[in-house]
């Protein structure tokens, strides 16, 4: 805040002070909600970090291996997609667990909405993969699924936070 700020939020304090005013009850102070446990060393959890980041080195080196094609050249041909989109169904499977479990235990933070979009966005971004009609739009596909996984381990691995 700066100098001008405080010194104008001070004027205004006093200008609403009246001598005559009776002192009323102090505002009552509200207490932060706590913030949920931890999730990021359980084993669902982890395994679903180890997953997200193995994939998203992947995605990583078929970005790589494009080489900054022509934006209308045709799209690269991915080696094992086959073994990479088996993996992402199930790795977007391990997310909708993971919206289950914090759901059974009645998690109201952010985390098992996040885990279910994830869940649900995966299978998208690789539709997006294999749909794509260009090399530009591949490589459009290939940096959100990244963004996509690094969301992943990063939703899990941050510290949790009070619900909004």
């Amino acid at each position: 805040m700066s100098c001008d700020a405080v010194a104008f939020s001070a004027m205004l304090w006093m200008a609403s002070f009246n001598p005559g005013q009776a002192v009323g009850p102090a505002p009552a102070v509200l207490q932060q909600p706590a913030a949920p446990p931890s999730v990021a060393g359980e084993p669902l959890f982890q395994d679903i970090v180890k997953r997200a980041r193995q994939l998203g080195a992947w995605v990583d080196s078929y970005r790589a291996a494009a080489d900054s094609p022509a934006p209308t050249a045709a799209p690269r041909t991915f080696k094992d997609f086959d073994r990479f989109s088996k993996q992402i169904g199930e790795l977007a499977a391990l997310d909708m667990k993971g919206h289950l479990t914090l759901k059974e235990r009645g998690a109201t933070d952010d985390l098992k909405c996040i885990l279910r979009g994830i869940s649900q966005d995966l299978p998208e971004k690789l539709t997006a993969m294999s749909a794509a009609k260009t090399a530009k739009d591949q490589d459009l596909a290939l940096r959100d699924m990244s963004y996509l996984l690094n969301d992943n381990v990063e939703v899990i691995t941050a510290p949790p936070q009070p619900a909004a």
